[in-house]
């Protein structure tokens, strides 16, 4: 591995999912302002929104005061969709009534032969209907029909990313829409209005290369999203020998820029508990204008640092939320909702897939490195915080803003970059 230089051709690369997100937003801070010299802007998951921001100037909308990870709204991302928290409240409320009338049948009191489980039916009933009507909206809003048993259609998947999705895109509105107040188009135009902002700042200062990374569940295949200059940029639309390359990359400087928030709202929905992100290709790309759907994948960051290799890039700054291995005698109360299980799932995929990214990098970079927080109890899905048992207390996303903000300083800043300028001074009163 080579010492560190500004140099060369650096990427910053985000990885994580939801919550993740916070932890970017400390790391990027620290990195703006000690003046790290970023040419390429590159994110997974949750990182590829952070990573879109940051291309334009855009990364203090992450932490200001009136930022994405200080504003309330953060906390009801990734939620249960409202049928299926309306569903549980009814279900609870029908059980309730028949275990009362069970009891008072016990105790000997005529409640009337029938009127308690005729309130329960019509219970049961309005929670079937709530589900239908959640399953209609959603079929109504789906741009491909589907294929399966009727109660799937009714059960769906049950978070709800399209609150991450809006979210993110006003973010992005703000910073690219002008001097005027005009409302948020449709989300084509916000991608091409990206795009555009990009084509004609970049090389200005804060603007940056992108680079973002999905999963085409109808291709099978990760679809690389990249916005780069020249040569890079041919290289990287340009056939290879191992496959077609059309089929799995999107110019953002080209034909693809409508796509670019379709690409950045895909990265945003976790896999099979969300509803995946539909995206339609023009009908003069490789796949003819069919609509397939995004979704993220843990562990793309090893093809994302691909990418970036082959886009000329020699030094890499990867930014994981997850925690370093643990050591023994470190284990947590494992929780059962379905949202934490994934989690736990995310975060073990995660952090294997940073290790093997790191292994593949040191042999096709010049220097990487790492900055992740030695402890983080919150995980994907902790909007609002999380217990922290090893200190007795909860933290918050403010919390872990923070100690990002300080594992940027304490593991890069100080150690690689100020030991670069000492090094460079050194050489230079020789």
């Amino acid at each position: 591995m080579q010492p560190y230089s500004p140099e060369r051709r650096t990427a910053v690369v985000l990885c994580g999912t939801g919550a993740h997100g916070a932890y970017h937003a400390g790391v990027l801070r620290a990195l703006q302002e000690a003046g790290v010299k970023i040419d390429v802007m590159a994110g997974q998951g949750v990182g590829a929104a952070a990573a879109a921001l940051a291309a334009i100037d855009g990364a203090s909308r992450l932490w200001e005061e009136q930022g994405v990870w200080r504003s309330g709204e953060v906390r009801s991302l990734y939620s249960w969709k409202w049928p299926v928290r309306a569903a549980a409240w009814l279900a609870c409320a029908a059980a309730a009534v028949v275990a009362l009338s069970a009891l008072l049948t016990a105790a000997g009191v005529d409640a009337g032969a029938l009127r308690w489980p005729l309130v329960a039916f019509g219970l049961i009933a309005a929670m079937t209907m709530v589900l239908g009507v959640g399953a209609l909206a959603g079929g109504r809003a789906a741009r491909r029909r589907g294929d399966g048993a009727w109660w799937w259609r009714v059960l769906g998947a049950p978070i709800d990313a399209e609150r991450a999705r809006s979210m993110f895109a006003g973010a992005l509105w703000v910073l690219i829409r002008g001097g005027g107040q005009a409302a948020r188009p449709d989300r084509p135009l916000i991608g091409r209005r990206y795009a555009d902002v990009l084509s004609e700042n970049l090389g200005q200062p804060g603007f940056r290369e992108l680079m973002l990374i999905v999963s085409d569940l109808d291709a099978r295949r990760d679809v690389v999203a990249g916005f780069l200059r020249e040569p890079y940029r041919q290289a990287f639309v340009a056939p290879r020998a191992d496959g077609e390359r059309r089929s799995e990359v999107i110019d953002l400087a080209g034909t693809g820029r409508d796509l670019a928030f379709d690409v950045i709202a895909g990265a945003l929905t976790p896999p099979v508990v969300c509803d995946p992100q539909p995206i339609t290709y023009g009908v003069d790309s490789y796949w003819r204008g069919e609509t397939h759907r995004l979704c993220d994948r843990t562990g793309a960051c090893s093809r994302l640092l691909e990418e970036l290799a082959a886009a000329g890039v020699s030094q890499a700054i990867l930014v994981s939320a997850v925690a370093a291995a643990r050591a023994p005698h470190r284990l947590t109360v494992p929780r059962l909702e379905l949202r934490y299980r994934l989690s736990d799932a995310l975060a073990a995929a995660e952090a294997a897939a940073v290790r093997d990214a790191l292994e593949l990098a040191r042999l096709r970079f010049d220097s990487v490195y790492v900055i992740c927080p030695s402890h983080n109890p919150i995980g994907a899905f902790d909007l609002e915080g999380a217990y922290d048992e090893a200190s007795d207390r909860r933290q918050t996303l403010l919390e872990l803003m923070t100690r990002a903000y300080e594992d940027a300083y304490h593991q890069f800043i100080e150690p690689v970059v100020g030991a670069s300028g000492e090094q460079l001074a050194q050489m230079e009163s020789r």
